[in-house]
């Protein structure tokens, strides 16, 4: 067996561990969209296909058994771009994604369905940790701006941004410095799930600061999906 798996989550990481583990061949795609990502154990290639009809081609060229997505939540276009391929090329495909937060009695959640929703939804001081990618959507907001992100942004930033390069896990005291330090009165985040950046949402809770929250997009219909590395494991088996 032979798994090309989309990596780049933590979750893809610790499969590529337990893939190699068990002795099968397990090559790992990265976007390289992060300068020093973590890479996971056995073989890794970095940067794109080009499109459903480049994977698709290097599916037919490589015939991996199987390819499991497990890209972020929002990586929307290597999803489906992942769907398209498989399909054309009849091979067996499977998303492994994390569960998205669930809310806290206490919690101030307020979904927005992009981030330009988001945008028109805060003021004042507002955090900002839904990544480097689409930070554009937020150039316009006036006031004072908390940009986190792991790589600069390309796009234009807020004229009041102040950008702070980190990347997670973060711990529930830093954040709420992070949040007392500048005042914060807005978070705003994607539903990306996971536990390595959860604190900040706890930190708003104890804190009384609401957060505006980016709803996932649509995962491709007709595609096997699970939210565990042990399902997924199950799945290839």
């Amino acid at each position: 067996m032979t798994v090309l798996v989309l990596g780049g989550t933590g979750e893809a990481r610790a499969l590529a561990a337990a893939l190699v583990a068990d002795g099968i061949d397990v090559l790992s795609s990265l976007a390289g969209r992060v300068a020093e990502p973590l890479l996971p154990v056995g073989g890794v290639r970095v940067g794109g296909f080009g499109g459903a009809e480049g994977l698709a081609a290097w599916i037919t060229e490589h015939r991996p058994t199987a390819v499991v997505d497990a890209t972020h939540p929002f990586a929307a276009t290597i999803t489906a771009n992942a769907a398209a391929a498989c399909a054309a090329s009849g091979t067996p495909l499977l998303r492994l994604q994390r569960p998205g937060w669930t809310a806290q009695p206490g919690e101030d959640w307020r979904w927005a369905d992009s981030l330009a929703e988001a945008a028109t939804m805060v003021g004042g001081t507002v955090f900002l940790t839904t990544g480097r990618q689409g930070i554009g959507a937020f150039a316009a907001l006036p006031g004072t701006v908390l940009v986190r992100s792991v790589d600069p942004p390309t796009e234009p930033l807020p004229a009041g941004a102040t950008l702070l390069l980190a990347r997670g896990p973060f711990t529930l005291d830093d954040e709420l410095a992070l949040l007392r330090e500048h005042a914060v009165d807005v978070v705003v985040t994607k539903d990306s799930g996971g536990h390595m950046t959860e604190a900040k949402l706890t930190a708003a809770r104890t804190l009384g600061i609401p957060v505006v929250l980016v709803r996932r997009p649509a995962l491709p219909a007709g595609v096997a999906v699970v939210d565990t590395v042990e399902a997924a494991l199950a799945w290839l088996r």
